[in-house]
């Protein structure tokens, strides 16, 4: 047996004791299996960065990989779409490509051409992939197909376009690592002075464009640097401020006298 897999005795609690509260892992667990019952959990930070959602397609692979391909909606729209992780043994093994899935995606832009690239790390049918197991968790929460749920600091913004960039920090995997950036164009219109403020967006798939629904200003993302005045002399009292002055210095013994000779 894996020593992490080691069962750890219980220790015994008295009947009349008072009941504890769970523990910070109990919590922690429980918020788990929660968040399984949903495809976007909520946010487990106010200033969480994420963007994340959900796209009801049918994947078509390229010719040449079968992580790479496209996202066919029932629309006919078709945006380019890449498969991570253990998604890729359930595209090969456990769905139906010829069926239109609930995928969840996190969404890039690319830098060339600006358009939208998808990175397929998820699909949400606990029912048809936990079949047989009696434990599996079930949603009855309304998940909307098309839902993007982006939050960032705004970059720019154009009132005229309706366009606005998101720049979103990725923290790094291993300790160490410097966190990384990626910046994601949206279509829609904020507040009046939206630039370098955190917002929690509401976003909508139309199409192959992300479009803004509504969305929380949190204030700047980063605070602003304090600048220290520089300390003054304090004046006298009942007088004004005395500039501060080099002190002179004189010798102690006197200069000879230095008489010249008569001619």
């Amino acid at each position: 047996m894996n020593p992490a897999e080691k069962p750890i005795s219980q220790p015994k609690i008295n009947k009349n004791s008072p009941k504890l509260s769970s523990s910070p892992k109990e919590t922690t667990e429980a918020t788990k299996e929660k968040d399984r019952t949903q495809p976007i959990p909520p946010p487990s930070h106010p200033r969480q960065y994420r963007a994340i959602g959900l796209v009801q397609a049918k994947y078509e692979r390229s010719e040449e990989q079968l992580t790479q391909g496209y996202l066919i909606t029932a629309k006919g729209d078709k945006i380019e779409a890449v498969v991570l992780g253990r998604v890729i043994s359930l595209v090969k093994n456990h769905l139906d490509m010829d069926k239109e899935h609930l995928w969840v995606v996190y969404p890039r832009t690319k830098t060339q051409t600006e358009g939208l690239h998808l990175q397929i790390v998820g699909v949400w049918e606990p029912e048809t992939l936990n079949q047989g197991d009696e434990s599996a968790l079930t949603s009855d929460i309304a998940v909307e197909a098309g839902y993007f749920s982006i939050r960032g600091e705004v970059i720019f913004f154009n009132i005229e376009e309706k366009s606005l960039v998101i720049k979103i920090k990725q923290f790094p995997r291993k300790e160490g690592d410097k966190p990384k950036f990626f910046k994601l164009k949206l279509k829609g219109v904020l507040g009046e002075r939206p630039l370098k403020h955190f917002y929690d967006l509401n976003v909508h798939l139309e199409g192959e464009t992300l479009v803004v629904q509504d969305g929380t200003d949190l204030g700047f993302a980063q605070k602003k640097p304090r600048f220290q005045k520089k300390s003054r002399r304090p004046s006298p009292k009942g007088g004004k401020r005395i500039p501060s002055r080099k002190p002179t210095t004189t010798s102690s013994r006197p200069k000879p006298s230095i008489k010249k000779p008569s001619k």
